[in-house]
């Protein structure tokens, strides 16, 4: 993101917020820095990666503990003896120790879905939680106390004014990171979670990897503030690592937009100044025998999820001029770039596709029976039938979605049945889906560049610290150009959901497409296109056949399929009823019985 006014009047007013507040103010600020450490880590991981996690405070409470341990205990294990009650240096085996457990503690929570997963969340942060109070060595229900302050450059942090700029400096480095991470290949392969594990895996994403990623950053980001807590307190308790805190932490996401990462920043502050504002007041007018300000704050919560789901920040950002609104600064390679290599496409008339015999069964009904069909490179062949003819399960099959029960499919020779999707997308073949998959608030550039995900190959640490540029660059302009190609060379920067259906349906071709497959299989593809949209898509699958690339589609506009395709295979009952070419079909017996009752085929469509 280019550096934008508002961002450098805050860091000014940051640098002199110690020097002119009274203490207490300074003690807030440090805290809503430390909250909005954590809340950026559920950004990432609930609102940007679709997971709730409700365990995020005993990842806090780990770093702290951590620290607390390592820094306080005269007689140390023989091997952590080389600590030497060094804050720097319980921060490296917090991060450490942290990372082990999140991978452990993800292996065996991120494969849950639905209620499950947070369910599973709660169940590690109360363990982690008890297990705080529980070991001598962590104080108990006590605690630790009498923690050294941090050290920068001989100077002792040990005030709230001098660990202010700590705090806050760590806070902006960690938001950077997670705008460069976004902004790149591996953020859209995060983002693309959200639009279906089917979708990510079928463009290549490692769907698993992905949410290890941003479980593991999360923690990481909970953990470094744990430390900051730790000894900006002096003092650590179980207490602030509870399952109440862990709700608290997604109540700050959801306030300022779970989706937004200045959103974690304005939840944060909000939630605290609110807080602290309803304990003074509310006293004062309704007397100290209860915990009103709870009840008070839990209903304003309520109130703003429904006035405003999705948080404060998409609010305030749709009141800002259109021209005054930060956009990331995508690195387009220019028309002289090398460009990214390309597949070699099969030669003209080779079998691409092949099915065998395939029988897919659900329990006592049988969708598929039997079927065969093949695919030649440079090829269009049409898959149509009646509805309930089983068209569907068997792209799913062909796709590698689904396994037959029995019989193979075969593609460039080698077995689908066994491999993911994402190893059938690295072969060569790349798909759209019958009801769109897109990430609606993701530009159409963005969206499009997901499907080149195979082609670049930066990781994690390159993307947060900006050293994937140039392949961004590439991946982004081979982006653009497939939208060029397809028509929507002028809708690179609006948000996908802004489309119509039909250029919805255009913008998964062109992402299909980014891919550099040798085989496009499209589900219903001319659905929601008016007449001049067909033609142009009508025009543009046919120069893809002359190019030599295999294109398999599923579709029910009879007028579409006949004008271009080269074969065409018919369903019915989930057997195959006849295979010609577009004339042959349009006077099968059987086609049209199965169709119309022997009406014509063209004058229904």
């Amino acid at each position: 993101m280019k550096l934008h006014l508002p961002l450098i009047a805050l860091v000014v007013l940051l640098g002199f917020a110690p020097l002119v507040l009274p203490t207490f103010q300074v003690t807030l600020l440090n805290y809503i820095g430390l909250y909005t450490l954590v809340v950026l880590g559920l950004v990432l991981l609930t609102g940007v990666g679709g997971m709730t996690s409700f365990g995020q405070a005993a990842f806090v409470g780990l770093g702290a503990y951590t620290s607390a341990y390592l820094t306080t205990t005269e007689q140390l294990p023989a091997w952590l003896a080389w600590t030497g009650g060094s804050p720097w240096l319980a921060l490296l085996i917090g991060i450490l120790l942290t990372a082990s457990l999140a991978l452990l503690l993800g292996a065996l929570t991120l494969k849950l879905s639905g209620h499950y997963l947070p369910l599973g969340t709660i169940a590690w942060g109360i363990s982690l939680y008890y297990l705080f109070s529980t070991l001598d060595g962590l104080g108990g229900h006590s605690g630790v106390s009498d923690l050294p302050p941090i050290s920068l450059f001989g100077m002792a942090l040990d005030r709230g004014n001098k660990i202010f700029y700590l705090i806050w400096a760590i806070l902006l480095l960690a938001i950077l990171i997670t705008q460069n991470l976004l902004n790149s290949r591996e953020g859209r392969a995060i983002r693309a979670l959200k639009g279906g594990q089917v979708m990510a895996e079928s463009m290549g994403v490692n769907t698993f990897r992905s949410k290890m990623v941003v479980f593991l950053i999360a923690a990481l980001f909970a953990s470094v503030s744990g430390w900051l807590y730790a000894h900006n307190q002096r003092f650590v308790s179980p207490t602030p690592f509870g399952l109440h805190m862990g709700i608290e932490y997604l109540f700050m996401a959801l306030i300022g937009g779970v989706g937004s990462v200045w959103g974690a920043l304005l939840g944060s502050g909000i939630l605290t100044m609110l807080k602290q504002w309803l304990e003074n007041l509310l006293p004062q007018l309704l007397g100290s025998g209860g915990n009103y300000e709870t009840i008070v704050f839990g209903l304003l919560i309520v109130l703003l999820m429904q006035r405003a789901p999705g948080g404060l920040w998409p609010l305030l950002m749709r009141l800002v001029p259109a021209r005054l609104k930060p956009r990331p600064d995508l690195p387009i390679a220019g028309d002289d770039a090398p460009g990214l290599s390309r597949r070699t496409l099969p030669a003209a008339g080779q079998v691409i596709l092949e099915a065998r015999e395939v029988t897919k069964r659900f329990g006592g009904l049988v969708a598929n029976d039997k079927m065969n069909l093949s695919v030649h490179a440079g090829e269009i062949l049409a898959l149509i039938g009646p509805n309930g003819a089983g068209k569907s399960t068997m792209f799913n099959q062909l796709s590698g979605v689904d396994v037959p029960s029995e019989g193979e499919v075969l593609f460039m020779d080698e077995r689908v049945g066994g491999k993911t999707s994402r190893q059938i997308a690295r072969m060569g073949m790349s798909r759209t889906f019958q009801h769109v998959k897109l990430l609606p608030g993701m530009s159409v550039l963005e969206n499009v560049a997901i499907g080149a995900h195979l082609r670049g190959d930066k990781g994690v640490l390159a993307a947060a610290l900006h050293l994937d540029r140039t392949e961004e660059a590439e991946l982004l302009r081979e982006a653009r150009r497939q939208l060029e190609r397809v028509g929507l060379g002028d809708y690179l920067y609006e948000e996908a959901g802004s489309l119509a259906l039909g250029q919805q349906r255009i913008l998964e071709i062109a992402r299909a497409l980014c891919a550099d497959p040798c085989l496009l299989l499209l589900d219903e593809p001319a659905a929601g296109l008016r007449h001049k949209e067909k033609q142009a898509l009508g025009e543009l699958l046919k120069r893809l056949r002359g190019e030599g690339m295999a294109i398999l589609l599923v579709e029910h506009d009879m007028d579409f399929v006949m004008g271009l395709v080269d074969r065409i295979v018919v369903m019915e009952f989930g057997q195959k009823i006849a295979e010609g070419l577009p004339e042959e079909i349009q006077s099968n017996p059987a086609v049209l019985e199965a169709y119309l009752g022997g009406a014509e085929i063209n004058e229904h469509a």
